[in-house]
């Protein structure tokens, strides 16, 4: 079933009528500037001055109080001081007026008391039925409608045309910077939003209700942290169902879950490793830097389509920037083929001194010689060998003699190669940058910029075939090994075994008669390893031997375990020894559970051994998913062509791989109340076709 959006938020948003109480004749005080931004631009619902010292304010005629409206209204704007914010909602009647934005400062963010004052607001907006924006926010706009539900100078300083990027932010200042941009880029915006304190309507509100907007393609986010997990991958789940591209710029570093104890994963799960597996896994673009932020959302404007894979053919008037591009582009991960024989041969017999090979250079002939540009990039893409076209032409875009040449290739482009976006790096005018945007292409003044973002962007391609909306089933708890305080390795082998893990069987010899025992059922050479709460790296005090067979072998190398143990570790308390069957060669790889605070079980996965924390070579993903994504985080890893099979070793079971994780996703899913970490290392990856087997394992019970 299709969601719908969020009706209270389209009163918000889309308000028919709008109260300003507070509101100013006062040029400079916060409650003017919504009134004449309002009048100024055209707003044409009903607007509603409140000021009880006044009659009229610019020009409109005022009320004392909320309470003095005739019928209802979608939308007040406070303007107040925050001691009286919630008394002037208290004068609307329930279910009168449907949304607030609070613009004053002076709650939460202020300390105690100012909690309090928010937390009061609160109750009479939950009592009244009105949802709240803010406090302590600049608003928001929404540009297709006029409606300027801001205080923020930007919009008077000449506002941005109407478009498809909706934009939030959590910080005002950065909004009301980010709004300028999109007016200095050209971007067009649908909404413009800034959600201060997040008293209750947040960024995730926001960017679900974008993710419906009819007016809205692309969302652009400015994020500092988050309170409700769950909802933010809601909203990225039904941004990615409704074919919106998210950028997202995430500030910001905290302590949460640091001192979750000494495993490799909580060790490495740190706050902004969660949020990129976030964004990774609900295919939402992660910006690092203000410009990216800014060129990606750009670039998904423009492009109504991105590109369907990283195939990209460079096109230079340049050999040298051609050479530059090149290297971005595989910095980028773009692949960069070269153009059939055929094609090739044809550019060379017309021009000798060009290079056809990928960047093709087609050098400055391309200046005298009008058509050579798109019967070159016609010839070259002709096979669908290519999902991009980035060119680069240097000064020759600010001629006005080769603007004629350089808009009719644009717009050739467009009609014959709908389907290969196209990126142009030249320094065109502004004028003439414009026109060719409205043709569907990317213009950049730096092209290694605009290398850059086509990477990004042709990134989406990786996820295109993968429903991360659909939250993969969790294993139920039902007939599950019953709770236990604390688990050893043996119980914790035993547990992850009935969750569907590939672990290896073993079993707790508590002498030396067991032991041998235990090893004659199994029928082969065994590995024994001491089981004690109090070691944790039990090869280095004696407690493991490899390798052993027969039984007087089994009871030497039992006693000296527990010689080495004793001696070494004189107070460690010891639960016996484990017997398991010597496991095949493969590839030793580590995977295991964090519990984050914000969002719950995050899953990580990379190559086993001592240097993982070291190398930090993991990739991490957000409990619970399927196989699918299982094996895109397996392709993250910088490790994975030893996965692959390097220097004459086989290829590994990847996919019994991509199994085991899914498993373990939908376990830590399942019994996240009980559970607060859980390492598997080494999970060892055998060769294709056998599988994998979970060696050694570690549980933690919640509050352990």
């Amino acid at each position: 079933m299709t969601q719908l959006p969020d009706s209270t938020l389209s009163r918000l948003f889309d308000p028919q009528g709008i109260a300003i109480v507070g509101a100013s004749a006062t040029p400079g005080k916060i409650g003017a500037m919504p009134v004449t931004l309002l009048r100024q631009h055209g707003y044409e619902g009903r607007i509603v001055p409140v000021n009880p010292r006044a009659d009229t304010i610019q020009g409109l005629a005022a009320l004392p109080s909320l309470d003095a409206l005739d019928g209802n209204i979608d939308l007040a704007i406070l303007a107040v001081p925050a001691a009286h914010a919630a008394q002037a909602l208290e004068r609307a009647r329930p279910g009168q007026v449907g949304a607030a934005v609070v613009f004053t400062s002076g709650f939460s963010e202020t300390g105690a008391s100012g909690a309090a004052q928010q937390e009061r607001l609160c109750a009479v907006a939950r009592e009244r039925g009105i949802r709240l924006l803010g406090p302590n926010c600049l608003g928001f706009m929404n540009v297709r409608r006029k409606v300027y539900a801001t205080f923020s100078p930007a919009p008077a300083n000449g506002i941005v045309p109407p478009g498809g990027i909706g934009m939030v932010s959590q910080s005002g200042a950065f909004g009301a910077y980010a709004y300028s941009m999109a007016r200095e880029r050209g971007l067009g915006l649908s909404h413009w939003i800034s959600t201060g304190n997040e008293a209750d309507i947040d960024v995730a509100d926001c960017i679900e209700w974008l993710a419906h907007d009819a007016d809205t393609r692309v969302i652009m986010a400015y994020m500092e942290g988050c309170r409700d997990g769950n909802k933010l991958r809601r909203a990225l789940a039904a941004a990615r169902a409704a074919g919106k591209a998210v950028v997202v710029t995430k500030i910001g570093r905290t302590q949460a879950g640091a001192q979750a104890a000494a495993s490799h994963t909580a060790a490495l799960a740190g706050d902004d490793a969660v949020y990129d597996a976030l964004f990774r896994q609900y295919g939402a673009l992660r910006a690092r830097s203000i410009e990216d932020f800014f060129n990606l959302g750009y670039a998904l404007d423009t492009w109504k389509r991105p590109p369907a894979g990283k195939r990209l053919g460079i096109f230079t008037i340049s050999g040298g920037v051609g050479a530059l591009m090149a290297d971005e582009a595989q910095d980028a991960g773009l692949a960069l083929p070269e153009p059939a024989a055929p094609a090739q041969a044809r550019l060379l017999e017309r021009v000798p001194f060009a290079s056809g090979r990928n960047p093709v250079d087609v050098t400055g002939q391309a200046v005298s010689e009008p058509g050579l540009l798109l019967t070159t990039a016609d010839d070259v893409l002709a096979d669908g060998g290519y999902d991009a076209l980035a060119v680069f032409l240097a000064a020759a875009g600010s001629s006005e003699a080769l603007w004629p040449t350089f808009e009719a290739f644009a717009r050739e482009m467009q009609a014959r190669h709908p389907g290969v976006p196209l990126a142009i790096s030249a320094l065109f005018p502004p004028a003439r940058r414009r026109e060719l945007e409205r043709l569907g292409c990317l213009v950049f003044p730096d092209p290694s910029a605009a290398i850059r973002t086509i990477g990004t962007v042709a990134s989406l391609a990786d996820r295109a075939d993968m429903d991360a909306s659909a939250i993969a089933p969790s294993a139920s708890p039902d007939g599950a090994p019953p709770l236990l305080d604390a688990y050893n390795e043996v119980q914790a082998m035993a547990l992850l075994r009935h969750a569907g893990l590939p672990a290896t069987p073993c079993t707790l010899a508590a002498d030396a008669g067991a032991a041998v025992r235990a090893a004659t059922a199994l029928g082969c050479p065994v590995a024994l390893k001491v089981v004690s709460p109090d070691i944790v790296h039990k090869s280095d005090v004696g407690g493991v031997k490899l390798n052993v067979a027969g039984e007087d072998a089994l009871r030497r190398a039992h006693a000296d375990i527990m010689d080495a143990v004793r001696r070494r570790c004189p107070q460690a308390r010891i639960d016996g020894v484990l017997v398991a069957p010597m496991a095949p060669k493969g590839v030793e790889c580590i995977a295991g559970v964090h519990c984050d605070p914000v969002f719950g079980p995050v899953v990580m996965f990379g190559l086993g051994g001592v240097f993982v924390e070291v190398l930090k070579d993991v990739s991490f993903r957000l409990a619970p998913f399927g196989r699918d994504e299982a094996l895109a985080m397996i392709r993250e890893i910088k490790g994975y062509a030893l996965l692959q099979g390097a220097r004459g070793a086989p290829p590994c079971d990847i996919g019994a791989l991509a199994d085991a994780l899914a498993a373990l996703s939908r376990f830590a899913h399942a019994r996240r109340a009980d559970f607060s970490s859980v390492e598997i290392n080494p999970l060892l990856a055998l060769p294709d076709g056998q599988g994998a087997l979970a060696l050694d394992a570690v549980v933690i019970r919640s509050g352990a």
